[in-house]
């Protein structure tokens, strides 16, 4: 990935969506060659000059100030998840970030244990390309489109646009595609130099025009928590809400779990998929487990 031409892509899309009325600047009218903010507009409201301003959005964003970065923030009204987007690409502009560069490491055997003792969640743990590195015997089951092809470790991404199982495992492929894209974006501003990212990228833009469409709009956002809508081939429809938790101790890894609102028709389809993963066995010893307590 070009840092400079992702700073270039970040910025000049924020300042477009922008107008003046939103800042409480004053419009003189006139016609705007561009949608959104004129450059000038963003360095009085970020206080900089505006050559200082231009240089920025050509990507010049090395050795940038936080209390500089923190004034585009204010004037482009990012909201959090775009304010960590430029911090990272300020950051992976400086000297030094090729060899500070973020790698996911592998995911140790207590982590894999603790995946497979959650045998009532589906659950998954990821990089930021959206490669699943572990998942347990749910989660696996919840996704059982994604593995169907024999292709390994299973990419998210590339599920979403170019796996027809997609379209049938997500009502909502838009919601599930504009997620995927925002995450990819992210990661890209955290690490340019990932040379798999950067190819990813190349194949999704070549082989899916949705992906072109959705990666040309520039959307960043923390993919912390929310709720996802699955319809699974066997047991129907499930909404479940997903939290999403950063391991400090594996970098650049992301475990992402699934529940279901109890007494809901998507608790009881949940129930349903725990006993065609594992059985009735496993139910029953939780139940015996919570009697004799």
């Amino acid at each position: 990935m070009d840092n400079r031409a992702d700073a270039r892509e970040f910025l000049m899309s924020r300042r477009a969506r922008l107008r003046p009325a939103d800042t409480g600047l004053p419009d003189f009218g006139g016609v705007r060659r561009v949608p959104g903010l004129r450059r000038e507009e963003v360095a009085l409201l970020a206080g900089v000059s505006v050559e200082y301003y231009t240089r920025l959005e050509r990507g010049g964003l090395a050795g940038v100030s936080d209390s500089v970065l923190n004034a585009l923030v204010r004037a482009l009204q990012l909201d959090e998840a775009e304010r960590a987007h430029l911090f990272d690409l300020a950051r992976a502009a400086g000297p030094g970030s090729r060899s500070q560069r973020r790698r996911a490491g592998q995911v140790s055997a207590s982590l894999q244990r603790l995946l497979d003792g959650m045998t009532e969640v589906p659950a998954f743990i990821r990089n930021g390309r959206l490669d699943v590195v572990a998942v347990n015997a749910l989660g696996q089951m919840l996704y059982s489109e994604a593995y169907v092809t024999p292709g390994r470790p299973v990419n998210l991404a590339r599920f979403c646009f170019l796996d027809p199982g997609a379209h049938r495992l997500y009502p909502d492929w838009q919601q599930a595609a504009r997620a995927s894209v925002a995450i990819l974006h992210t990661e890209a501003g955290r690490d340019p130099d990932d040379e798999r990212l950067t190819e990813l990228i190349g194949e999704l833009s070549t082989c899916s025009e949705e992906f072109r469409t959705l990666w040309a709009q520039y959307d960043v956002r923390l993919h912390e928590s929310g709720d996802k809508v699955f319809r699974h081939a066997v047991v129907g429809e499930m909404r479940l809400s997903f939290d999403a938790l950063t391991l400090p101790a594996q970098q650049g890894l992301t475990l992402t779990a699934y529940s279901a609102e109890p007494n809901t028709p998507s608790d009881a389809n949940l129930r349903r998929l725990i006993e065609l993963t594992h059985g009735g066995g496993e139910r029953r010893r939780a139940d015996r487990r919570v009697a004799a307590n």
